[in-house]
């Protein structure tokens, strides 16, 4: 049976669990900070899930039909998750590091075939291999086991989370406070390694203390600008979301418990069509 949003948001092993998930996120982060972060901002993350649905929906005997940067703009453009030039500037940014690659097309030289490197979906099966755990520790089933034992369970599971994301208002239309870090160089990888550090027995306070001290440390590791971060952290503390327990900037951080809410809340509605693509992959039954 798979988990509904319902079951989810209401689980009472839910903060912890997403807890945990965020600490899995914040090591993959640390891996290849560059790579991950292709999946830190909502835009960014939309397309590269765009791309790889593509990719693997594609058919090997119809060359028409491989991932091309034509085809990737189209769909882009078609979902609205971006403008033809920042999709156009996403392909040649990935290019550039060799996350994607050139596929060689010999029925038609004029079509250039791209395909995501085999590094490059390394952190993708990381960040799947997270939420499936989430999803197991749940409801004590074994989706990563069957995950692991597939060669082919990445290429049968993410287009259905693509299509799951781009068809989800809450994803497309995010909480205040959540869509100030979701536009955010890294924003994804600052509410993670925010809510890392929360306790979950003190999820009920009005402030909860988040274990974050310092902003020049907090932003180092995030290969983020000080002064970009601090601007965005002071957004979200004027709308009473973040604070600091004494001094700002050098005592311990806190968020609100509304806006610890809006980050459950969101990890739960990505769960959930997390779980849903993966029983349409494998049965509603897989795993349980």
């Amino acid at each position: 049976m798979t988990l509904t949003l319902e079951d989810i948001a209401g689980h009472p092993a839910l903060h912890r669990c997403v807890r945990v998930q965020a600490q899995a996120m914040n090591r993959t982060y640390e891996t290849n900070p560059r790579l991950s972060s292709v999946f830190a901002t909502q835009q960014r993350w939309l397309m590269a899930h765009i791309g790889l649905a593509l990719h693997f929906r594609r058919e090997p005997d119809d060359y028409r039909k491989e991932l091309t940067a034509a085809r990737f703009i189209d769909v882009i453009g078609q979902h609205s998750v971006a403008s033809r030039n920042t999709a156009d500037a996403f392909i040649k940014e990935m290019l550039h590091y060799g996350f994607i690659e050139y596929v060689p097309a010999p029925q038609d030289g004029r079509i250039r075939p791209l395909r995501p490197s085999l590094a490059s979906l390394e952190p993708v099966t990381l960040w799947l291999l997270a939420h499936l755990h989430t999803l197991d520790s749940l409801d004590g089933a074994d989706r990563v086991a069957l995950f692991l034992a597939r060669p082919d369970a990445l290429a049968r599971v993410q287009p259905g989370i693509a299509d799951g994301l781009l068809s989800s208002h809450p994803v497309r239309e995010p909480k205040q406070t959540f869509s100030l870090f979701t536009w955010l160089n890294n924003g994804g990888v600052v509410m993670d390694w925010l809510f890392s550090g929360v306790d979950p027995d003190h999820v009920d306070r009005d402030r909860i203390p988040t274990g974050i001290v310092s902003i020049g440390d907090f932003a180092n590791w995030l290969k983020l600008s000080r002064t970009h971060l601090a601007r965005k952290l002071r957004d979200a503390e004027n709308l009473g979301s973040v604070g600091w327990l004494g001094q700002r900037g050098n005592s311990v951080m806190w968020v609100s418990r509304d806006f610890h809410q809006e980050y459950i809340t969101a990890q739960a509605v990505k769960l959930a069509i997390i779980d849903a693509a993966f029983a349409e992959a494998f049965g509603s039954t897989a795993g349980r």
